[in-house]
């Protein structure tokens, strides 16, 4: 065994292996060198923070040691648990994974290559404790190539415009999270970091704060530029399913409306220039063409609305989801955790 696990092994204290307070999801792919100073790191900040916890790596199909290396450190620690991919499925589907298998009355998310400081975890969980239901982490000073910087503060300006969440840095893993906004939450292709934008449209309180964002020491980076396009793909469904998941006929109808008054002006000129000299013949003017085939696009626009209509509502009344989110009362978060833990020392322990 490692001599920095023995280390950490030899420190372990008693804890509740059910419903933490906190629980830290650590997001891995291909980061060996960087597991062994993180998690002593983690674990040091953990413990002084004086909270029940747990700590959850997601190994996202590491292929260079990371995961018989993370399979050792959950062998000889109660409170360190671990998902591991049969292959690469992104950031996306761990950071889904970590909010189904987490089991803390709040989610922290970092990523595994060290760059995210695990000294900021108290920091925004005094937000949560605030009254905050997302605390969002912001790396001002960012140590990454500018190659990286520029599209990113460009993608997040355009993402805070479209969403409406005044957010700075929306692409920063470091954030923590009430459960009770994650549950309803299922993340396709590289939403993850539109997060707090589906927590805003429910009623979630979300501020940000500052964090320490350090140089990467080891392995390399995995972005790359062909993400942002992705991102701002993903952006335009998100808009569409945040402002007219429960009312699609809006957005249809009001694209329809505006077709429309675009083929009317386009059929009033031809009409126009048909009376008036130089007296255009109808056949021969483009205008004509333009406004028949905007609204028949409009018509198809209206019979998209009302599949779609249609398809929303079998949706919800199939599964009874309701078109509303409840905001659970702190004392009922409370009773539930409590309910929870007593529940738990009558079971054993879940396996890793």
């Amino acid at each position: 065994m490692p001599g920095w696990l023995n280390w950490h092994v030899a420190k372990l204290r008693k804890v509740e292996t059910l419903s933490p307070e906190l629980s830290v999801v650590v997001l891995v792919f291909n980061e060996v060198e960087n597991i062994p100073p993180l998690h002593g790191e983690i674990i040091d900040v953990l413990e002084a923070f004086g909270r029940s916890f747990e700590l959850l790596y997601v190994d996202d199909g590491s292929t260079d040691g990371s995961t018989g290396l993370l399979e050792a450190v959950v062998a000889h620690d109660p409170r360190v648990r671990l998902l591991s991919f049969r292959r690469n499925f992104g950031q996306t589907a761990a950071v889904q994974a970590g909010i189904d298998h987490s089991r803390g009355e709040t989610v922290v998310f970092m990523d595994g290559d060290m760059q995210n400081d695990p000294h900021d975890i108290p920091r925004l969980m005094e937000k949560i404790d605030e009254g905050y239901d997302v605390a969002s982490g912001w790396r001002k000073d960012r140590q990454d190539d500018s190659i990286r910087v520029i599209p990113s503060r460009v993608a997040n300006w355009i993402i805070a415009r479209v969403t409406g969440v005044a957010l700075q840095d929306f692409g920063c893993t470091l954030k923590a999270y009430r459960r009770d906004v994650l549950q309803q939450i299922k993340l396709y292709g590289e939403m993850h970091r539109f997060i707090p934008a589906y927590a805003s449209w429910a009623g979630a309180r979300i501020t940000e704060i500052e964090v320490h964002h350090r140089a990467r020491k080891f392995g390399r980076s995995k972005y790359s530029l062909a993400r942002t396009s992705r991102v701002m793909l993903d952006l335009m469904t998100v808009k569409l399913l945040g402002s007219y998941s429960t009312k699609p006929m809006y957005f249809f109808g009001f694209a329809a409306f505006g077709l429309w008054a675009i083929a009317f002006i386009a059929g009033a000129i031809v009409i126009i220039q048909k009376l008036l000299p130089p007296h255009v013949y109808a056949h021969n003017n483009p205008l004509l063409l333009l406004a028949v085939f905007l609204a028949i696009i409009g018509v198809q626009f209206i019979l998209m609305g009302l599949l779609a209509e249609l398809s929303i509502r079998t949706y919800h009344e199939s599964q009874d989801k309701p078109t509303y989110v409840l905001r659970e009362p702190t004392t009922m978060r409370r009773r539930n955790r409590t309910a929870a833990v007593a529940n738990g020392r009558q079971a054993a322990p879940p396996s890793s």
